[in-house]
């Protein structure tokens, strides 16, 4: 007894034929994910842009808000954004 060809049931070629599509499919997707993005591993390598992001005075007035900070703490992240930022703005 044979079977249906190389001693394989109908249900062995339908599973085969299954997986293969399968791990082709699997392969040329990877691989247009890949080209599309950019880059070889499909991971974008650009630093994310600020799209109208909160600023650092934005968060911390909304924890201030929200009862978050006290207001001493408060004043103080406060007054050491401003230097900072001021110490940035400065000539090299």
């Amino acid at each position: 007894m044979m079977g249906y060809g190389y001693g394989m049931g109908a249900g062995g070629w339908i599973a085969m034929t299954i997986f293969w599509v399968a791990l082709i499919t699997l392969i040329i997707w990877t691989i247009s994910r890949a080209l599309l993005s950019g880059n070889a591993w499909g991971r974008d390598s650009t630093p994310p842009q600020d799209n109208g992001a909160d600023s650092a005075e934005d968060i911390l007035d909304r924890r201030f808000a929200a009862g978050e900070l006290d207001e001493e703490t408060y004043r103080s992240m406060r007054t050491t954004l401003r230097t900072s930022r001021a110490g940035q703005n400065e000539p090299r």
